[in-house]
């Protein structure tokens, strides 16, 4: 009379046991990876030194890279979203920038790069556009592409904060990026 207490307790553990470990044994899914606290993604100096090849990437925007200390998304970085990837990263996104991908692709995505706790915008626009940015002007827009070219020919990278709207418009094979900056915060000091 007094084991059956016994089975009601080793049956149930014995079956939850083995249910485990057949999901374990069957699922591709990484259960552990799901269920650890420490998931989250890191920027180490093992990840740096797996950079793929880079081609085809204009020296200025090499130089900015290496200024900020930036390495690319990792395969499992790749889709995930801005505020959940470390600093010192940068990926390709279009106006969104809700999540980055590792690789520009047949897409005409600006660069975006985290760096100092700070999302930005990278590209190519007018000196014209960018002077004023620097001068702190109000109201104005800046036409951004991907890629250097006639009437955009300077790298700038502007915070994604400062933009109040991004519009991708289409032009030849890709886009271009309307970034509209009504205000400019104040820097604090």
């Amino acid at each position: 009379m007094k084991r059956w207490y016994l089975y009601l307790l080793t049956v149930p553990l014995g079956l939850m046991i083995l249910a485990y470990l057949i999901v374990k044994v069957s699922s591709p899914i990484n259960l552990a990876g799901i269920w650890s606290r420490d998931n989250q993604a890191k920027n180490t100096q093992s990840a740096v030194g797996t950079m793929p090849e880079v081609k085809g990437v204009p020296k200025e925007v090499l130089e900015f890279r290496q200024t900020h200390q930036l390495r690319p998304l990792t395969e499992r970085e790749d889709g995930t979203k801005i505020q959940d990837l470390p600093n010192g990263i940068f990926g390709f996104s279009m106006c969104s920038v809700v999540a980055l991908s590792a690789t520009r692709g047949n897409t005409f995505s600006l660069e975006i790069h985290k760096h100092d706790g700070i999302v930005y915008y990278v590209g190519y626009a007018s000196d014209e556009h960018i002077e004023k940015y620097l001068t702190r002007q109000k109201n104005f827009h800046i036409l951004t592409s991907p890629h250097s070219g006639a009437g955009a020919s300077s790298l700038f990278e502007i915070p994604v904060e400062f933009v109040s709207k991004c519009e991708e418009r289409p032009f030849k094979d890709g886009y271009l990026f309307d970034l509209f900056i009504t205000a400019i915060p104040e820097l604090q000091t």
